[in-house]
């Protein structure tokens, strides 16, 4: 059994988790810890305050006690909005209070998109427009070309979380960009992962979500290989883990 931990911030799409736990279908735990994110918003102040250590490192002691062997802090927006270097710096210091391998949905982005071999990418956000074009900033200095970037100007994460179908099928499909590699959608409040090989089909690239990157960074993390493909081409990159029984 592999436990991988996550720090969610509040209740938007947390239940992403336990359905890509059972899509995985291998001997792999997600355990999930709600951090308290003090005002929803998707606004440079607020999404500071979101990602704070003390905000984060407050659930820690419960993956501790889950047995996590990585933990990941699951927010894309208040994990780049750092910056390149204060994402570093925040991921530095989860580690330090979780003594564990940790890792941010931002950085999760970066690596998926490096395993694909996406070097162009297209933003599909349902952030306004200043933070989105903060994650195609992120992105860029991690070596990523960014194509084109939309925003949706949703600025509640509970907002967010309403979304179903029919607008995640038109959000992908309205960010997408011919010349793309492979379709970023960077928000995890946002319900995805049952929408993951519609996605793909629709557009006919891979499309990397905010939760299933999360998932995989923290299977990264913990040395873990899985081929899921209801997950997505993310997960089929994977050489197959069998089940332990």
């Amino acid at each position: 059994m592999t436990a991988l931990g996550f720090l969610y911030p509040g209740h938007s799409a947390e239940d992403d988790y336990p359905r890509m736990e059972q899509l995985i279908g291998s001997n792999i735990r997600l355990s999930v810890v709600h951090t308290d994110i003090g005002e929803d918003a998707h606004r440079v102040d607020a999404l500071l305050e979101m990602g704070s250590a003390d905000r984060l490192s407050a659930g820690v002691e419960e993956l501790r006690l889950a047995g996590a062997e990585a933990v990941v802090w699951a927010c894309t927006s208040a994990s780049f909005v750092y910056g390149w270097k204060g994402a570093h710096d925040q991921v530095r210091a989860l580690a330090k209070s979780a003594g564990l391998p940790s890792s941010s949905t931002s950085f999760a982005f970066l690596h998926a998109a490096k395993e694909m071999g996406a070097g162009r990418v297209a933003v599909a956000a349902t952030y306004p427009d200043d933070v989105a074009e903060l994650f195609a900033d992120f992105l860029k200095a991690g070596g990523v070309e960014v194509l084109t970037t939309r925003g949706s100007g949703i600025i509640t994460a509970a907002e967010v979380g309403t979304w179903g179908r029919d607008e995640v099928l038109e959000l992908a499909r309205a960010g997408d960009h011919p010349d793309a590699d492979a379709v970023l959608m960077p928000d995890t409040a946002l319900h995805t992962v049952a929408y993951l090989p519609e996605l793909e089909e629709a557009l006919g690239k891979p499309v990397l979500t905010a939760n299933q990157v999360t998932a995989w960074e923290g299977l990264r993390l913990a040395g873990r290989r899985v081929n899921a493909p209801a997950m997505g081409a993310l997960f089929t990159k994977e050489p197959l883990v069998q089940v332990n029984v």
